[in-house]
């Protein structure tokens, strides 16, 4: 499994400690930025993360900012990226076995980072359930 990472400068600090577990997990990752707490774009960097998964050169990905929720929104507007902002371990299972979700974001000012790595193994964990839920997957590829 390879996957994407990207953040603003208000999730720099939490991709970095995301990427450092994924590594130790033996996950292979591709750190699309930020570099730095230097102030950037985050629509930049969740759309880099978003076309990295859409287009196949990573299976999933995980972008950080400081609520999760403009870098979501960036990501989502990739076609083939569904970005969830997930805020406890719970949020994750289900937006993989519902939603089928191919991108993770979290917010590094809401999610201590025990919570943000218990998320991030449970997101990669846990398996789309397909069934009822592959129609609804269907509809938001299409859009």
């Amino acid at each position: 499994m390879k996957i994407a990472l990207a953040s603003d400068h208000a999730g720099f600090e939490l991709k970095e400690l995301v990427k450092k577990h994924l590594a130790e997990k033996g996950i292979e990752v591709l750190d699309l930025g930020t570099d730095s707490k230097e102030s950037v774009d985050y629509p930049v960097y969740g759309h880099k993360c978003g076309e990295a998964v859409a287009d196949g050169i990573c299976d999933r990905g995980i972008v950080c900012c400081g609520t999760g929720i403009g870098i979501s929104m960036a990501a989502n507007k990739v076609k083939g990226a569904r970005c969830a902002l997930c805020t406890d371990v719970n949020m994750a299972v289900m937006t993989r076995k519902h939603n089928d979700a191919n991108m993770l974001a979290m917010g590094a000012r809401t999610t201590d980072s025990v919570t943000a790595l218990e998320m991030v193994d449970a997101w990669l964990e846990t398996e789309f359930e397909g069934g009822r839920h592959q129609r609804r997957v269907d509809i938001l590829n299409e859009m």
